[in-house]
């Protein structure tokens, strides 16, 4: 993302990752941050996913949590649910606390609702217990 500011207005340039095309979108925002105008989208995508930017921009966190008597010492996990994107390193930085005993499947729910925001963090590998 990038940005330009004229007098009271800005414009900021973000590149649309919600398809192949990789849109570069022109957004012109007012003085308190309003949308005046988006230009650049090839599909309605485009004009969402800025919007969304703008408004309330969220990530999914890809990460690891230890595993406890496992054939690996780390899983790896991910939240399904796109997060608040500033709240990515607070997750990240808890997961590093987190340890799970094996075995760990796919689709194990590692930590349910974090924070009561609805984030979860669900095992996206397999550790086998050791033996």
């Amino acid at each position: 993302m990038s940005e330009e500011k004229q007098g009271d207005y800005r414009t900021r340039t973000d590149i649309c990752l919600r398809c192949p095309q990789g849109c570069e979108v022109q957004t012109m925002l007012g003085p308190d941050d309003e949308i005046l105008n988006i230009t650049g989208n090839k599909c309605k995508l485009g004009k969402e996913y800025v919007e969304q930017e703008i408004k309330d921009p969220r990530r999914v966190l890809p990460t690891s949590v230890k595993v406890n008597n496992g054939t690996s010492p780390m899983v790896p996990v991910w939240t399904p649910e796109p997060m608040p994107k500033g709240l990515l390193l607070d997750l990240a930085s808890e997961s590093r606390k987190i340890t799970v005993e094996a075995p760990v499947h796919v689709g194990d729910v590692i930590l349910d609702d974090w924070r009561g925001l609805g984030v979860r963090l669900v095992a996206s590998g397999e550790v086998a217990r050791a033996e």
